[in-house]
Parts: structure tokens; C-alpha cells; sequence
């Protein structure tokens, strides 16, 4: 199908991802742009900076009727979910708030309560953003652009084969409510990124069958895991565990010689299960289904 016919459902986010891409300039020294959970610009005092920007949507990621403090909650906690991913922390936020003409002031304000009682919590701060109208009708969107720092960014490209996956706590049935209230691993990724680093690491958004494919192909590796033991709730399957998505956990490859430290010495009451290992791309076995994908899911 020739590009001047292509839609986004034709092509899905990962592929309309890599065409806007290949337009851009590449990164410039000391910047590690598109295809990781931040953006990571390098200091010169040895720190890193992470920029992050993310949107929620009404219908999309949240249904109508949600708490508004839950839905502002769930705006910020994403973006401070991929600094964790990089073993980071965030700082600082900016808000982009479209509406339509229509929207109750108390709801709006009750999303900024969500934010602000979260941003609390992890020592981060609302430092300006921007309001737009939309029209009448249209659902509400938020679009979170962050900013935070990490010591040692850990990138999803540094895998190798052999090197064994772990998730952190349990996935699927996030519609049940953990979609709104996930706790993002931000301690538990500066944990690691000190103690354990990871040659690899993302967050689990989409699900693993979708995430984890994507961590592979930017380490340049293949995968393997045992999918009966997937950490889930009692009542899921694992094809839930795989494909339901929003776990928001963590997933990362550790080389073999870290594992004794990692294990015997991790310091959370969050689960952690070893689930399989990097191989390389001949050794691999894909997954058969795919999690959330943008513009194809409904």
C-alpha cells in the first residue's frame, strides 16, 4: 500500500513511530532521543536530565464517569512510571489542558487536586503548562510533559543474550482499577540502577507481549520466557498477563552474574519473578498475540 494511502490504523504506533522517525535529524552528542521511555540529555556535572511527555484521553484511557482525581492521578503517575523505567525520578511537570466549552470547572479542578496530591507524594512539582478549547463535545485530554534525572539512565538497547528477564509485581486485569492507582517503581528502579543495573529496562504499558518484543528489538536480541510463571492474580490467565496491559511494572534483562545479588538482596515487598532470558535473534520464540497498539485497538 503506497504511504500517500496509509492510515494509522493501516500502519499501528510502532510503525507510524519509526516513518516520523526517519524524517528527524538524528540525536546530537550527548542525547538519547526517540525509542526508550525518556528522552536522556547528559550533563557535564556526570547527571542525566529525562524529559517525558505523555497524554490520557477520555475513552481511551479512562472511561467517562472516572474520579477526576483519579484521572489527574493516572496523568502524572504514567509519565513518573517511564523516569522509574530509567532507573530516575521526577522533578518537575508541565500541563496541557484541552477541554471543551462545556466542562465543569469542579471537575478540572478536581483533576488538578489528583495531580498535586500525587506529585506530593514523590517530592515533584506543576511548574506551568497551557489550556486549549476543543470542540464542544470532544473529550477531554491531558498531556503531561515531565522532566526528572537519573544517575545512570538505563536504556532499553543494552540487552544481551542470555542475560535473564524479570518483571516486578503482578499483571493483568488492570481494568479492575490498578489502571488508576498503580504505584510507578520509581524507588525500586533507583534500587536497581545502584545495586543491580540492568543492561535493559522499560515499563510495562502495553502489556508484555507487546512491550517486551520492543525491548528485544532495541537490544537486537531475541527472547524466550515460561509463560506459567507469569506473576498474576489468581482468576487471570496468562494470556491476560501478557496482553491486558497498563501493569505499569517493571521489565528488565539482568546479566547472569547479577542475579545471586539481586535476588538475595532485594529490599521491597514488591514481587519479583524471573521469567526467562534474552537469546539471540535465531534462538528467539515471538509471541503469537500482541498487547495494546494505538489506532488498531479499540
Amino acid at each position: 500500500m503506497p504511504s500517500s494511502t496509509r492510515t494509522c490504523a493501516d500502519i499501528g504506533e510502532d510503525e507510524l513511530i519509526a516513518s516520523l522517525s526517519s524524517i528527524l535529524p538524528s540525536s546530537s552528542p550527548g542525547v538519547t532521543g526517540i525509542g526508550d521511555d525518556c528522552a536522556v540529555i547528559s550533563r557535564e556535572d556526570g547527571t542525566s536530565t529525562l524529559l517525558k511527555v505523555d497524554a490520557i484521553q477520555e475513552g481511551v484511557h479512562y472511561f467517562p464517569g472516572t474520579d477526576p482525581k483519579l484521572i489527574g492521578r493516572k496523568a502524572v503517575a504514567r509519565v513518573a512510571s517511564d523516569m522509574a523505567a530509567m532507573g530516575g525520578s521526577l522533578d518537575h511537570i508541565l500541563v496541557t489542558l484541552a477541554c471543551s466549552p462545556e466542562t465543569l470547572e469542579k471537575e478540572l479542578l478536581s483533576i488538578y487536586e489528583g495531580m498535586q496530591q500525587f506529585l506530593a507524594e514523590c517530592g515533584a512539582s506543576i511548574v506551568g503548562g497551557e489550556t486549549t478549547s476543543l470542540a464542544p463535545g470532544a473529550p477531554l485530554l491531558l498531556s503531561i510533559s515531565g522532566e526528572g534525572k537519573a544517575l545512570k539512565p538505563i536504556l532499553r538497547s543494552g540487552g544481551q543474550a542470555d542475560d535473564i528477564l524479570y518483571v516486578t509485581g503482578e499483571l493483568g486485569g488492570s481494568l479492575d482499577g490498578h489502571h488508576l492507582t498503580f504505584q510507578p517503581r520509581i524507588e525500586e528502579g533507583q534500587w536497581l540502577s545502584k545495586n543491580a543495573p540492568p543492561s535493559a529496562m522499560m515499563d510495562l504499558s502495553d502489556g508484555l507481549a507487546q512491550d517486551l518484543p520492543r525491548l528485544a528489538k532495541a537490544s537486537q536480541t531475541g527472547y524466550q520466557i515460561a509463560p506459567e510463571k507469569l506473576p498474576r492474580k489468581p482468576h487471570l490467565s496468562i494470556h491476560h498477563a501478557m496482553t491486558d496491559g497498563e501493569d505499569y511494572e517493571l521489565l528488565f534483562a539482568l546479566s547472569p552474574s547479577l542475579t545471586q545479588t539481586l535476588e538475595q538482596h532485594w529490599p521491597f515487598d514488591t514481587p519479583l519473578t524471573r521469567i526467562g532470558r534474552l537469546t539471540t535473534i535465531e534462538d528467539s520464540t515471538p509471541f503469537t498475540q500482541t498487547g495494546w497498539q494505538h489506532f488498531t485497538d479499540s
